[in-house]
């Protein structure tokens, strides 16, 4: 199976290593995975400011990136349901309406694509200790993922899942939220990482690296004894 790799931007500046992981499993499970190295952002930053003329020029380079169809897979449960969610509304009655139409139905979230199209709950891994899951924004209330990431890190050899009190709660990053909101920002931060650390927890896994990046910080600030893992690298381990 034919799978473009869409890497978002905080995964090529921040977390390549969570990109090489999400090539390593896909191409594991079979996958011919591509990547073109001339994609840039989704937009996703400037239409949340509220700049759409901006996002839609942005737009229309990623859906020129895209254009094949085949599946789009991302690290990002944020940038994929922006891609569903706001498309429709950027390129309506537009030029570019039917290629959009096209990218949007093609567009996946990592742990969707495993458990939705390639029917996989069992990659093989193994990491050692207790983790709890964060259900992303983005993934969760944009792209309906739920269960699929829960039943791939049951099937982790030496990992004991537990859930944590108000798992679906934000964990206060959203974007330009966590700038100009910072204290409400960092206190939501806060009783995400004291619900995950009450569990016993050593492990915070989550499907994006935005909010991994905004729990980590706060983590450091406080030196707690807890980390945050994207899933794609729980995934890639251990094998």
């Amino acid at each position: 199976m034919r799978v473009q790799l869409f890497i978002p931007c905080f995964v090529d500046q921040l977390y390549p290593h969570t990109g090489m992981n999400m090539v390593k499993v896909l191409e594991k499970l079979g996958c011919e995975v591509t990547y073109n190295t001339k994609q840039t952002c989704c937009g996703q930053p400037a239409y949340n400011a509220g700049y759409q003329e901006e996002a839609k020029l942005v737009g229309v380079k990623f859906l020129q990136d895209f254009k094949e169809n085949t599946f789009i897979v991302s690290p990002s449960g944020s940038c994929t349901g922006y891609i569903r969610n706001c498309y429709s509304k950027l390129f309506e009655n537009s030029s570019e309406h039917n290629l959009s139409n096209q990218v949007q139905s093609n567009a996946f979230e990592f742990t969707e694509f495993l458990t939705k199209v390639l029917k996989v709950e069992d990659i093989g891994a193994t990491l050692n200790g207790k983790a709890t899951y964060h259900d992303a924004c983005g993934a969760l209330r944009e792209c309906g993922i739920k269960d699929g990431p829960r039943k791939l890190l049951a099937n982790v050899t030496g990992l004991e899942m537990v859930e944590m009190a108000e798992c679906e709660t934000c964990c206060g990053f959203g974007g330009t939220f966590a700038v100009k909101y910072e204290p409400i920002s960092m206190g939501m931060a806060q009783v995400k990482v004291k619900s995950a650390l009450d569990t016993g927890a050593k492990f915070i896994i989550t499907t994006d690296v935005s909010c991994m990046m905004h729990m980590q910080g706060y983590i450091d600030n406080h030196k707690l004894p807890i980390r945050t893992l994207h899933i794609a690298d729980v995934l890639a381990s251990g094998w």
